[in-house]
């Protein structure tokens, strides 16, 4: 295929084998891409490196998001290996267990607002800021949503909250990023991961998106990334500021 052939994606948030953003590298590197990896804690390099070297790549960078100094070191060290490059994938997010399985209202804190949006939706930003100067004219930058963002979910609470501001700093990133740089976000259905196992119910938020979207399954991390490569590509070229879902349409059903 190769539609990504020699574009230089910088990915963040590989945790495993089963993570999106796993599934998108997976994609991107089939297409072609020149793929590099960041990793929050040290306890987690020999894991991200071992990845890393799955997708041919020898870069793993150390980056927790919180850390404005470690995004400032992020670019340089991008701009000493590459120079420049095409694009970055933010597939992030964090908050604790226990705000995912208690009544929304009751739970909420002002330390886990704003951590929560800290990590889930400022950080996308901010690494649009950091890295643009070196983000080659028709660069991508691709981030994770998901349905709570517009709709109530079961358990799924203050991150709710998080999605949605994600959502609209996609729509603000395009327009002050435009014409060069083009910000899009995928909204995925529901997807077994490590992180997704914190949250109460969620089989039968998975039983749900099975039995009531149109295609009558769930997705996986696969046709996720294949979404992303399209948009990371020159094929998107037309496309900014967009929210695509990759749930088996179960974003469009009311009663049918």
């Amino acid at each position: 295929m190769g539609f990504l052939l020699n574009k230089k994606i910088l990915i963040i948030g590989v945790y495993n084998k089963f993570s999106i953003a796993y599934g998108i590298a997976k994609s991107m590197y089939f297409h072609g891409a020149k793929l590099a990896f960041t990793y929050e804690k040290k306890k987690f390099k020999k894991k991200i490196k071992l990845i890393s070297k799955k997708f041919n790549s020898n870069i793993y960078i150390k980056c927790n998001l919180l850390k404005n100094n470690d995004i400032k070191n992020l670019f340089l060290k991008i701009k000493s290996l590459w120079k420049n490059f095409d694009g970055i994938v933010h597939s992030i997010a964090f908050l604790e267990k226990k705000y995912f399985n208690k009544n929304y209202v009751d739970s909420i804190t002002k330390k886990s607002f704003n951590k929560s949006h800290e990590v889930g939706s400022y950080s996308f930003v901010l690494l649009s800021k950091y890295l643009k100067p070196i983000l080659n004219k028709n660069s991508s930058l691709l981030t994770i949503s998901y349905l709570g963002s517009t709709r109530c979910i079961l358990n799924y609470n203050l991150m709710g909250l998080v999605k949605a501001s994600l959502e609209s700093n996609v729509r603000y990133m395009a327009c002050a990023l435009g014409p060069n740089i083009r910000v899009n976000a995928i909204s995925p259905g529901p997807v077994k991961t490590s992180s997704s196992y914190v949250i109460n119910g969620f089989q039968k938020i998975l039983d749900l998106n099975k039995n009531f979207s149109p295609i009558k399954r769930n997705i996986s991390i696969n046709e996720i990334g294949n979404v992303a490569s399209f948009l990371a590509s020159n094929l998107s070229s037309g496309i900014t500021g967009q929210i695509i879902y990759v749930d088996g349409g179960f974003n469009i059903v009311g009663i049918f």
